[in-house]
């Protein structure tokens, strides 16, 4: 397993859903704040989104953004001002009015819109420290596979097409790990990307992630990873802001988390999976980790 892999994963909890709209003219839609993460793609033309914190983004053809958070913003046509932002329409209502555009009209964009379910409450810090908003411009010769999916998303519901209930669903999935990706390849200021471009902690990372339920210490981890223990808690508490094991007891927590939510598997099955030798033992450790019983964060 990998990191991005395992941290998109654990806070998955449904489906994306997305609207393809065309519009033309003078425009202007608002998206209210979402327990999930938000996205859009210019599929053709450009208009300009704005955030709830004031930032304005110039949106062109191929462009991607992604929302991690959820964050409010308004998307309005590519003359818009800051001003008719405090005007915008509710998404929900103006969407009845997105037929009504005229193709080859002035301003006119197509876009794809959508959101992907997630649970925040125990969100991998990879995640946790992306942007509220995340802009991804389309330039030459960057991101080919981001790209390639915005590329035949656009051509998958250009139509009825067979088979695309299954391809359009699949390639939401495939955007949401490349804006991720492509976020952490630009990314030159953030801990994750330093850290996954470090061979020892990435390699220590992986590992970790690899088999949690393996009976890790930091000897050895060091020996995994072939490097002393010193230099591994050195360079690892450095980049990931806490020293391994206590990742560890952490990722351990989040995967049990994750399994609550998603499996009726009983607590004793959970706590091996994970690495704890008895429910007591998990039970204690998520207590003190989450401030709750693993029983009470199931049945909320």
């Amino acid at each position: 397993m990998d990191v991005v892999s395992d941290a998109i994963s654990t806070v998955r909890i449904g489906r994306s859903s997305s609207n393809r709209v065309r519009v033309s003219g003078s425009w202007c839609a608002r998206f209210a704040p979402y327990d999930g993460a938000g996205f859009h793609v210019v599929l053709s033309g450009g208009c300009r989104l704005f955030g709830a914190d004031g930032t304005a983004l110039t949106l062109a053809a191929g462009d991607a953004v992604l929302l991690p958070r959820g964050a409010g913003h308004v998307l309005a046509d590519a003359e818009a001002d800051p001003s008719r932002a405090q005007h915008a329409v509710p998404f929900e209502e103006f969407t009845g009015e997105l037929p009504k555009a005229q193709p080859g009209g002035p301003g006119e964009a197509e876009l794809l819109c959508g959101k992907y379910r997630l649970d925040h409450s125990r969100a991998h810090p990879l995640l946790a420290e992306l942007p509220d908003v995340v802009h991804l411009p389309n330039r030459v010769g960057h991101h080919p596979e981001l790209r390639s999916a915005i590329d035949l998303l656009g051509r998958e519901l250009n139509g009825h097409r067979p088979g695309s209930g299954i391809a359009v669903p699949s390639l939401l999935d495939l955007l949401l790990v490349y804006m991720v990706r492509a976020r952490l390849a630009e990314d030159s200021t953030g801990a994750w990307p330093a850290a996954l471009a470090d061979p020892v902690t990435a390699a220590a990372v992986r590992a970790l992630h690899a088999d949690p339920a393996a009976p890790w210490t930091n000897d050895r981890l060091a020996a995994e990873v072939g490097v002393s223990r010193a230099t591994l808690a050195r360079r690892f508490t450095t980049l990931i802001g806490r020293p391994p094991m206590a990742y560890l007891t952490w990722w351990r927590l989040a995967l049990a988390a994750a399994r609550l939510r998603d499996t009726p598997d009983p607590l004793a099955a959970i706590a091996r999976r994970v690495g704890y030798g008895t429910p007591y033992a998990l039970s204690h450790a998520f207590l003190r980790e989450f401030g709750t019983t693993p029983g009470r964060y199931r049945s909320r």
